[in-house]
């Protein structure tokens, strides 16, 4: 068995609105599916992906308003990367950024940046042959747009304890300290640690946690895996988009290992996926109470022609 890639990668908001506006409006991903978190129904869980909602390049965030903001620390994701395809492609990110209000640094490589609420970020040319995942944005050429997720950094106090863990469990591979690749059929991804700046808080710009790409197949063998390694995993969760587990990794980050399917495609049609909001079956009963309660959302695609050109929840 093997993991493919990252699923996605989930992170909070206390602003549904702002949050839309800067990942469609600034970065060019698609809102592919727009529903509520399915332990907490009140507050919206928001997708986005690139135009067909494909695992390893699915950003996903809860909305908790006025929620304050949130500090990485110790045990938890600090920086999500994605993939972009040349140099050029930094020049336009870094110019597009700029214009948008949003700092960046440069280093060789790469381009660093921070959501409107704090949420690390980067840009990093990459050469992997995986097929790039990418969204269509009239202001962003399919040359320079964002390709997937490249991967994440965590913050660990001894991340030598999770070393074992990744490599004989998960079947993650070092390629240098504190940094691993994790590598499927189809996609792989990144794994590193920096030294902790101490406990973190949870709160708006900061990472839930970050799902692992399996076959459906394959799932209730990983879960079986992971217990027998000592791991605190949780039973098979369906979340009628994917099933999922959950358990924490010995440096503490809360990983989630996701089936590639049945996908978002599964109650929207591949045209018109994020536009309304979608509820699985037993939440459906509570349509009409949740519409009262989430935030009403601009348009994420304003350009394109959809029914919803206004306000929508």
């Amino acid at each position: 068995m093997r993991l493919d890639g990252i699923h996605h990668i989930t992170a909070v908001t206390a602003d549904a609105r702002r949050n839309v506006e800067f990942y469609t409006g600034v970065l060019g991903l698609r809102l592919v599916k727009k529903t509520v978190n399915q332990d907490d129904p009140t507050v919206y869980h928001l997708f986005y992906a690139d135009e067909a909602g494909s695992p390893g390049a699915d950003l996903t965030f809860f909305e908790y308003p006025g929620t304050p903001r949130g500090r990485a620390g110790a045990g938890m994701v600090h920086r999500i990367a994605w993939r972009v395809g040349s140099g050029d492609a930094l020049e336009f990110w870094a110019s597009r950024l700029r214009d948008a209000g949003v700092e960046t640094a440069r280093e060789a490589g790469g381009v660093r940046f921070e959501d409107p609420e704090g949420l690390g970020l980067e840009l990093r040319i990459s050469e992997v042959g995986d097929a790039p995942l990418t969204g269509a944005h009239p202001e962003i050429p399919a040359a320079v747009a964002l390709r997937g997720f490249d991967g994440v950094r965590a913050y660990a106090v001894n991340p030598e304890r999770s070393q074992p863990f990744l490599e004989d469990t998960l079947g993650f591979a070092p390629i240098a300290r504190g940094q691993f690749e994790i590598r499927g059929p189809r996609r792989g991804g990144l794994y590193a640690y920096d030294p902790a700046p101490g406990r973190g808080v949870a709160g708006a710009g900061t990472v839930h946690h970050v799902a692992w790409s399996c076959e459906m197949a394959e799932h209730a063998a990983w879960r079986e895996r992971l217990a027998r390694a000592g791991a605190h995993v949780t039973p098979v969760i369906d979340r009628f988009y994917f099933r999922s587990i959950y358990f924490r990794e010995p440096s503490g980050v809360l990983f989630e290992i996701a089936t590639l399917g049945p996908g978002f495609a599964t109650d929207e049609s591949p045209e018109h996926l994020g536009e309304s909001l979608s509820l699985p079956p037993k939440f459906e009963p509570l349509r009409t109470e949740l519409e009262r309660v989430l935030t009403p959302l601009p348009s994420p695609r304003p350009w394109a022609r959809t029914s919803a050109g206004r306000d929508s929840r």
